[in-house]
């Protein structure tokens, strides 16, 4: 019997949602169509729905907006066609469930469309309207990280909805580190990194090795020990390959870390909902890196450097999960089959 598929909506804003949609694709045995803009021929392609400036940061301006979603701006053409392309598609293929990762307005268009939902919960204090009704309309929740990561604050029904899968799309590396090096790593989520501050920073460590990757500005003075790489092919192997990683508190870092089980220090960006901040409170919490709030200035990098040296690798390897991908991945096959089968039970 052909199995209806899974549809996974993939939001566009970082590299982290379709990492983790395609590393749970690749495991899954059920069939699983990715809906997301950019996709290309990887899936469905949807429309882009940012604004014209291209500054996104999760809510529109409307001062008439619903209070059960956060973006739905009026009369843009984009959004207008995202919506109709994701009906036409559920329409069609009638999925099993629907994986989103994330959008409160997704979730709720799904759910009107009479398909189950699966919601991705994030880090961070989502308290809010959208939140609490896309997680009371999942049939289940499920969260890309450690359940020791959990705020306390977090209501008790949606952490007994919610299963916990860290390591999905981290893999860890047969490299070995490189003594003294230094890894800096800047994603495509957040603003580029300031090359003076990394070369005061390499200034102050001289007898460390600087490495930078993702995107950053060049400082008009190079120190000879610090190094701009560029885009990396493969991010995970530069993780490896360093002593120390500096870096933000995105899911997809984190994880990268803690799988390669390298000192970390930990500079989380604003992110809506304080995602990274929460994120990286349960890491100092937990002892499994060094946190500094903002960029920390030249002189605070050799003690920064000395404490991250001193952790306790234990608390970094309990946060990973070598199988994390091939768990989703079954768990949302299995959520999938028993959804159909209870559709049919209720059809008989």
């Amino acid at each position: 019997m052909k199995r209806r598929p899974i549809g996974y909506y993939v939001h566009h804003h970082g590299a982290g949602h379709y990492a983790r949609a395609a590393a749970i694709a690749a495991a899954c045995d059920w069939p699983v169509t990715l809906l997301g803009t950019g996709i290309g021929d990887r899936g469905i392609d949807l429309s882009d729905d940012r604004p014209a400036s291209g500054q996104f940061d999760g809510q529109d301006a409307a001062n008439c907006r619903p209070a059960a979603i956060h973006y739905a701006p009026l009369d843009h053409e984009g959004v207008r066609m995202r919506v109709a392309r994701i009906s036409d598609w559920i329409a069609a293929a009638r999925p099993a469930l629907m994986v989103v990762d994330v959008s409160a307005e997704v979730a709720m268009l799904a759910r009107l469309a009479s398909v189950p939902t699966a919601y991705v919960r994030l880090n961070g204090v989502r308290d809010d309207a959208p939140h609490r009704d896309a997680f009371r309309a999942a049939t289940a929740l499920f969260a890309p990280f450690h359940g020791a990561m959990e705020l306390p604050e977090t209501p008790t029904w949606v952490r007994e909805k919610t299963r916990y899968f860290p390591g999905i799309t981290a893999s860890a590396s047969t490299e070995a580190a490189i003594d003294r090096r230094i890894l800096v790593v800047f994603g495509r989520g957040g603003g580029p990194g300031d090359g003076e501050l990394l070369a005061a920073a390499a200034r102050a460590c001289p007898e460390w090795q600087w490495r930078v990757i993702g995107p950053a500005g060049r400082p008009a003075h190079c120190p000879a020990n610090l190094v701009f790489a560029g885009w990396a092919d493969e991010p995970q192997r530069e993780i490896a390959r360093a002593h120390i990683v500096v870096g933000a508190a995105g899911d997809g870092l984190v994880g990268a870390v803690m799988a390669a089980d390298r000192p970390f220090v930990c500079v989380p960006e604003e992110r809506p909902f304080g995602e990274q901040h929460a994120t990286a409170g349960c890491l100092a919490r937990l002892g499994a890196a060094v946190v500094s709030l903002t960029w920390p200035t030249a002189e605070s990098w050799p003690e920064l450097l000395g404490k991250a040296l001193s952790l306790d690798g234990s608390a970094r390897r309990t946060l990973h999960d070598a199988n994390g991908a091939q768990k989703a991945a079954a768990w949302l096959a299995d959520h999938a089959a028993a959804l159909t089968l209870g559709i049919k039970e209720q059809a008989a």
